[in-house]
């Protein structure tokens, strides 16, 4: 059986070009902030993994079923409705902070958010710190 190829694996795209072409000044400014408080936590240099995730650090993950591969540490990619987050582990700290973070969706490893003032930033930077921690601690 062929191995399925991953479609997201980093490259040496231009991050600050992608964030250029972010399609709405508020989103644009919002993706360069949350560039910024990610560089800061994780003191690594952003990579464009696949056309549109901006990814910090590296980590290999292998499944029991043994398919492994290649992901971010931390992460984000401004969409179309949402600016998502890929900060999300399911941790004990997070529903705590969820609650306090203001107006956002979920799902189980994605954190949405239409705009960083509909957020309190501060719990924002609590989480995207926390994640990064965990994730580094798990490699």
């Amino acid at each position: 059986m062929a191995k399925a190829e991953l479609k997201t694996k980093v490259n040496k795209a231009s991050v600050t070009a992608f964030l250029n072409k972010v399609d709405g000044e508020q989103k644009r400014k919002d993706s360069f902030e949350i560039l910024k408080i990610m560089q800061q936590v994780s003191k690594e240099k952003p990579k464009m993994w696949g056309p549109s995730i901006v990814g910090f650090g590296l980590s290999h993950y292998k499944y029991e079923s043994g398919r492994e591969g290649d992901m971010p540490l931390i992460a984000f990619s401004p969409r179309k409705q949402y600016i998502t987050l890929y900060v999300l582990r399911g941790a004990d700290h997070e529903s705590s902070l969820l609650k306090k973070l203001g107006k956002h969706a979920r799902s189980k490893v994605c954190l949405y958010i239409k705009k960083l003032s509909d957020v309190d930033m501060n719990v924002l930077k609590d989480l995207i710190a926390n994640s990064y921690k965990a994730s580094k601690a798990q490699k």
